[in-house]
């Protein structure tokens, strides 16, 4: 059985008199993807960095590699994980290529892989220009390339797509999506919910420093019970004539189905000789992503104080 790359087991990171993460527990396996979401101030930057050693656990225990990540005995386990945190920064004197070399050696990656790297980010055009005259976008690329360096086993990824633009987006969903077939581990923390769910196994919604819910999107969907939305052409407003269909009707031609009723729905639906096309669309993660945080109990408000979510 495999061992898990990252395990927490009722981690909790106090802040002075604020609780950042509480009796926070899961794990990840190779070649898991796992999303993690929340809104600013949740503690998901502190989990990210919790998991990379960068500060400790206040209770509980964190395993990275099979060992604390803040101990010296995980410095050379660092070689296989590559970061790249929400605001990245660069010493702006260097250039693209040196940037990537200064990390390639940190890491002791392939000379090879900077080039590459470099030419699938896009950058490969600008690799000896200074990287203050960078745009934010190519900033970002620049820090995906870094954070690629080396074929990492573990990858935590802080808003990785912000700045770029729906093509760059999409070869970095790619790129994710390589290095999870060769086995790497991926912690993906995103507010782009829509460009995110195809690529990710499971989902871990935050608030308030504490996990709300953790589980793949058809588990999370079941937890919820949130509604279908059969979309249907042909049927001219038919829908309301059948007893069976109209009381899940939100138009003449769509309805929103519980999940059990969906079958059944689908038979009366398929009986009408006048439908030319049927649609189904079940709970995206944005809807279940907001289903979740509308159930967080307000009177924890006061209790667990929101940290800015840079310094946290």
């Amino acid at each position: 059985m495999n061992q898990a790359i990252v395990q927490l087991d009722n981690v909790s990171k106090q802040y002075k008199n604020v609780c950042a993460v509480d009796a926070l527990s899961f794990s990840i396996m190779p070649g898991e993807v796992l999303g993690l979401f929340g809104h600013n101030g949740a503690g998901k930057t502190t989990t990210m960095k919790l998991i990379l050693g960068v500060t400790q656990a206040s209770q509980g225990s964190v395993s990275v590699f099979g060992m604390n990540p803040s101990s010296q005995q995980a410095w050379q386990g660092r070689k296989q994980m590559g970061y790249l945190p929400e605001n990245v920064s660069f010493y702006e004197q260097l250039t693209g290529l040196e940037v990537l070399t200064y990390f390639a050696r940190l890491k002791s990656a392939p000379k090879q892989q900077i080039t590459d790297l470099l030419n699938q980010v896009g950058l490969s055009h600008a690799l000896h220009r200074q990287v203050k005259t960078y745009s934010k976008g190519m900033r970002q690329r620049l820090g995906l390339a870094q954070a690629f360096l080396g074929k990492p086993k573990l990858l935590l990824l802080d808003e990785p797509t912000v700045g770029l633009d729906p093509i760059a987006t999409q070869e970095f969903y790619q790129s994710v999506d390589t290095l999870k077939k060769e086995g790497a581990s991926i912690i993906l923390c995103s507010h782009v919910l829509p460009g995110v769910e195809q690529h990710i196994d499971r989902a871990m919604i935050l608030s308030q420093g504490r996990s709300i819910t953790i589980g793949t999107l058809d588990e999370l969907r079941s937890q919820a019970q949130l509604p279908t939305k059969i979309k249907t052409r042909g049927l001219n407003g038919a829908i309301y004539t059948n007893s069976q269909l109209a009381q899940f009707a939100i138009s003449n031609d769509q309805l929103s189905v519980p999940k059990e009723e969906k079958i059944r729905v689908l038979k009366a639906l398929l009986a009408h000789e006048s439908l030319s096309d049927i649609q189904m669309e079940p709970a995206n993660l944005e809807q279940i992503y907001q289903h979740f945080l509308g159930l967080t109990p307000s009177t924890n408000q006061d209790k667990f104080a929101k940290p800015q979510e840079n310094t946290l």
